[in-house]
């Protein structure tokens, strides 16, 4: 797969998700897309001024320079396509095509949790947030924030502190650090986690760039805690992806007459669990035992029942009824398969008795 084309289309303000897939569909090969003429574009699907701009970006930007400019900083390119892709995000409606990747992701990032919210964090709401992160860390799950002043540093610092994992999901290129002080924190973060956008490097931190970049860091994550938020913060967006998503939302109460509880009792009044312990988020997830289940995983697969249900789910979720067919096993000994299965961690279910693998890499388990 050639990777410079989707990091074309990247560069083409209006390309997403769906227009990318379009083309992938109508062209075949993104290759082709991106040498198509102007009717050509249009034809699957494009308007007239987005398929201008393919053309503008095309006759302006080396793309072979662009490429070895980006190897060059050390940053993957990540695609739907590549394995490492994570598995969660892929999970949610319209992923994003591309992330860009300084650092590296591990198995281990399978288990996440994502620890948002206010920039201006009061005394009660740091030591939540370093408590939290802490526990979170300590107990083998993945802390993801977006590198902000306030709550978002403070997850960051005190999951690394505890010896754990962290990623951190920017609002502009990953060559760039934002907020500028933060730089020393993100060189610690490349040494045990990521810094990932799907903007491109060279993006500027432009104010509108956050609020989408919210909804990668709750499609990272298994669920999503705001520590406090005002009435306006970026949390409760980052929070309201979550529900889109299917995730849990855990909300910090607080002082009703404090501006920065305003928005996350008013998530509890909406139905988001009221965390009222770090334990809490590990027992609604059944991740109580994350250490035990990476133990056990480095064993798998551990029969010819769980190599043929590994054989028949990929990254797409796929209904019980489904993996029945495929396997020709009795339906009994799928769901039984499947219950021991995600007890080691080797599947998860993502709702309406819809499973996903959890590979640590790509592995055809045949015998």
């Amino acid at each position: 797969m050639d990777k410079r084309y989707w990091v074309g289309f990247n560069l083409v303000k209006g390309i997403g998700a769906v227009r990318l897939r379009a083309l992938r569909e109508h062209f075949g090969d993104l290759s082709l897309a991106w040498q198509a003429p102007l009717d050509a574009l249009q034809a699957a699907g494009l308007s007239q001024k987005i398929a201008e701009r393919v053309i503008q970006a095309r006759a302006s930007v080396d793309l072979d320079g662009f490429m070895e400019q980006i190897a060059a900083q050390g940053i993957q390119v990540l695609t739907w396509e590549d394995e490492a892709y994570p598995a969660c995000l892929k999970e949610i409606d319209q992923p994003p095509p591309i992330l860009y990747l300084r650092g590296e992701l591990t198995i281990e990032d399978s288990w996440a949790v994502a620890v948002v919210g206010t920039r201006r964090v009061t005394a009660y709401g740091r030591q939540v947030t370093e408590e939290l992160a802490s526990y979170l860390a300590q107990n083998g799950v993945t802390v993801v924030s977006g590198l902000a002043r306030g709550v978002d540093a403070i997850a960051h610092q005190a999951a690394l502190k505890a010896g754990g994992r962290t990623l951190a999901v920017m609002g502009n290129g990953v060559d760039r650090i934002y907020p500028p002080e933060h730089r020393a924190l993100a060189e610690q973060i490349l040494a045990s986690g990521a810094l990932l956008s799907d903007y491109a490097p060279g993006t500027p931190p432009e104010g509108a760039n956050f609020p989408p970049r919210n909804r990668l860091i709750s499609g990272l994550s298994l669920a999503v805690v705001v520590v406090e938020a005002g009435e306006t913060s970026g949390a409760l967006i980052t929070a309201q992806f979550a529900v889109d998503q299917g995730r849990e939302v855990f909300a910090v109460p607080g002082n009703i007459l404090a501006p920065q509880s305003k928005g996350t009792n008013r998530l509890i009044q909406q139905g988001a669990h009221p965390l009222l312990s770090a334990r809490d988020v590990l027992e609604a997830l059944n991740l109580t035992r994350v250490s035990e289940q990476r133990l056990v995983r480095r064993a798998l697969p551990a029969d010819e029942v769980e190599t043929q249900v590994l054989n028949v789910l990929a990254r797409e979720p796929l209904h019980v009824d489904e993996i029945r067919n495929q396997t020709g096993l009795p339906i009994e000994r799928v769901s039984a398969t499947l219950v021991m299965m995600e007890l080691k961690g080797m599947v998860r279910q993502v709702g309406g008795m819809n499973y996903v693998a959890v590979r640590e890499e790509q592995v055809e388990y045949r015998t």
